[in-house]
């Protein structure tokens, strides 16, 4: 028979697996651009695979780091005890934990993100705010992700599943 607590370790080790392999990516994918953008140069390079790929790049990892550090403060908080009823009180647990500096920050952002899944814009100049403000809050997310690893590791024991991104990670700013 397994240990449901060691089952449970391991998915959070494989969480924070995906939250450090999607901020690395993130990063690397942020790097193939330059910030900022602005509709004009966006209107001009409409047809540049090169860097609208970068951009779809950017979207999905921002996006996934995000929901990655969503699933895994909410099950890091299982595991030291907590049974938030909400994602609100996740969030007001992580703030006081020290990991996120805001709760309303990290409601700003998920809004962002889930306009960016849905939202279609033509417009060059929305689209370039769009990526900018994404390239903003990237900080936010990656200081979380380092907060959340640190607070799971100290807390609970536990660590990324192979530890195949820790180098990558830790350069991370």
């Amino acid at each position: 028979m397994t240990d449901t607590l060691t089952q449970q370790e391991a998915y959070l080790a494989q969480l924070l697996e995906a939250i450090q392999r999607s901020a690395w990516f993130l990063a690397q994918a942020q790097t193939r651009v330059a910030w900022p953008l602005d509709g004009p140069t966006l209107h001009a390079r409409a047809k540049d695979i090169d860097l609208f790929g970068t951009l779809a790049a950017v979207n999905e990892r921002f996006a996934k780091l995000q929901d990655s550090l969503a699933a895994a403060m909410r099950h890091t908080a299982l595991l030291l005890g907590e049974s938030p009823s909400h994602f609100l009180q996740v969030l007001a647990l992580f703030e006081k934990f020290q990991v996120i500096d805001s709760a309303r920050t990290w409601q700003q952002i998920r809004l962002l993100r889930n306009h960016a899944a849905h939202d279609y814009d033509l417009d060059y100049a929305t689209i370039a705010e769009h990526f900018n403000t994404l390239h903003q809050h990237t900080p936010f997310l990656i200081t979380a992700a380092k907060r959340l690893l640190d607070l799971a590791r100290t807390q609970l024991h536990v660590k990324p599943a192979t530890g195949q991104f820790d180098a990558e990670f830790s350069q991370l700013g």
